[in-house]
């Protein structure tokens, strides 16, 4: 199905990260690993957040849907590449690829939004801790969250809809690991500039929108922490946004540095290993990072383990 003028496509071939023969056992192991491991860091903290009550407050809400959302837009795309190097199929068809393609960049987008609100929570918490309570309340949080998800899901719909109905393809095979955005413009036979410009317009509300937010609530915070008197409170309160810095730096960077360029200046066979560093990396890290840097959580594992141990006992 090569040629200069395509018209629809049936299906897509992903290529998959190497068409090295001797390479596709050691990265289907690698991919499985990786994708295990995520799935337990993340459930473990939703399963934390579910059973003890202390972590029933706003700052954990939000962090078990950022959980959620890492589980499913790393399900996504990885659940792909492992059926198609255990099967050996690399087909998919037009409206599967739409389809992940659609739910990968809503979760993703769902995540900006989500790190935005939690950035907001940290403000709140830190520059009006006597309103805390009455500011971040049951109704405010299911709203934020509620709004992170439509919006999310939302945003994406303008970019899917112009490529649902494009019918000029110059080839079906899908330089990528998964149906990635840039990867089937690459494939475009006309209206590659205005989906390059709509990915602009629309990178200002999912990314620079809620990044200029999210820097707005730390520099209150900042601002806040600098009039604090004692050291011991600077320390605490830094210590309070230090997991959440940690990962609004690590999702921004790996994004902008993937996206926020033009689609001309891709070279997709070197962006694929890019690509599975910031598809696996942020859900990856998150539940270590929230775990190592925040005494709740660790609390609430010593918790568990100890209830287990006396259950067993």
């Amino acid at each position: 199905m090569e040629g200069k003028n395509q018209t629809w496509m049936d299906y897509f071939v992903i290529k998959g990260i190497t068409d090295l023969p001797e390479l596709q056992t050691p990265i289907f192991l690698l991919v499985l690993l990786i994708y295990i491991t995520i799935l337990g860091g993340n459930a473990t903290i939703l399963l934390l957040i579910c059973l003890n009550p202390h972590l029933h407050t706003p700052m954990y809400h939000f962090l078990s849907n950022l959980s959620a959302l890492d589980i499913c837009y790393t399900t996504v795309t990885m659940h792909s590449v492992l059926i198609s190097y255990a099967s050996g199929d690399k087909r998919v068809s037009f409206s599967g690829c739409i389809a992940q393609m659609y739910f990968y960049v809503s979760f993703l987008c769902c995540e900006f939004m989500l790190l935005t609100a939690m950035s907001y929570d940290r403000y709140v918490a830190i520059c009006n801790p006597l309103r805390y309570a009455t500011i971040m309340n049951s109704r405010a949080c299911l709203l934020l969250m509620g709004a992170c998800w439509v919006l999310g899901f939302a945003e994406v719909v303008p970019a899917i809809f112009i490529i649902y109905n494009i019918y000029c393809f110059r080839s079906n095979e899908v330089n990528h690991f998964f149906c990635d955005l840039l990867a089937v413009m690459k494939l475009f036979c006309s209206r590659a500039s205005v989906m390059e410009h709509l990915i602009y317009i629309e990178s200002v509300f999912i990314g620079f929108i809620p990044f200029s937010l999210t820097i707005m609530s730390y520099g209150y915070i900042i601002q806040t922490i600098t009039r604090i008197n004692s050291n011991r409170g600077k320390r605490k309160a830094f210590y309070t946004c230090s997991s959440h810095l940690t990962v609004v730096s690590l999702l921004y960077v790996t994004i902008f540095c993937m996206y926020m360029r033009p689609t001309s200046s891709f070279t997709l066979d070197s962006d694929k290993l890019f690509s599975l560093l910031y598809t696996t990396l942020t859900p990856l890290l998150n539940p270590l990072i929230y775990s190592l840097k925040n005494k709740d959580v660790k609390a609430a594992v010593t918790h568990l383990l100890k209830r287990n141990k006396i259950i067993s006992m």
